[in-house]
């Protein structure tokens, strides 16, 4: 059968394993019924957290048989776990700026808006809760920190190139750096998400980095 008009109710349309999500490329009728089902769980996870994330609730708002979502998604876990996929393929390319610090600011205000987003910030706490008491969440989650993470670690390369930090820095870990600060204010301490916080972790990151900190 032609993937393009495949039926969404096959199985061989989309695959209920959260890790291997995202192996299939839909085209046609089942690229719009994912996008439909993605952008309806998204919205209720931003409205009710994991745990009012309901399959049939899913299919309701995104105008699809509940069988569809059973039948492609299989469980909540599978949903987000796609959701997630979606999300780190669309999000925003690195910055190349020309400097490590000019990278690292673009990196931390790029994650603050995310965060304070009106729907995508209640939709990460939500995920985020979910991932420490489930582990497919928690596998999905970690897999969409690692993409976004590749994505930025060439700006510390490229800085490492130019001399900025020593030879050795690890990139992926001058990335973790620069947005942990901004998660902590999100899940755990309840402080502000501001642009001044994001340049005080940008600059602290970049400090650090060429001080030698992380390296290896």
């Amino acid at each position: 059968m032609n993937r393009e008009h495949a039926d969404p109710d096959s199985p061989a349309a989309g695959s209920t394993d959260p890790g291997k999500m995202g192996t299939v490329r839909p085209g046609g009728r089942t690229a719009r019924v994912r996008e439909a089902v993605l952008r309806a769980a998204g919205d209720l996870l931003a409205e009710k957290g994991f745990v009012g994330l309901d399959l049939a609730e899913v299919g309701r708002r995104a105008e699809v048989g509940k069988t569809t979502v059973y039948r492609r998604w299989g469980s909540t876990t599978g949903l987000v776990a796609d959701l997630l996929l979606e999300m780190a393929e669309g999000s925003v390319s690195r910055a190349e700026t020309g400097s490590l610090l000019g990278d690292l600011r673009a990196n931390a205000q790029l994650v603050r808006r995310t965060l304070t987003d009106e729907r995508q910030g209640p939709l990460f706490k939500a995920v985020i809760a979910a991932a420490t008491c489930d582990e497919r969440t928690a596998d999905a989650l970690h897999a969409f920190y690692a993409t976004r993470i590749k994505e930025w670690a060439p700006c510390v390369e490229q800085a490492i190139r130019r001399g900025e930090v020593p030879e050795g820095t690890d990139p992926y870990e001058v990335i973790r750096a620069v947005s942990a600060p901004l998660y902590y204010r999100l899940v755990a301490s309840g402080d502000p998400l501001d642009e001044a916080c994001a340049e005080r972790a940008a600059v602290a990151t970049e400090a650090a980095a060429r001080a030698g900190a992380y390296t290896r």
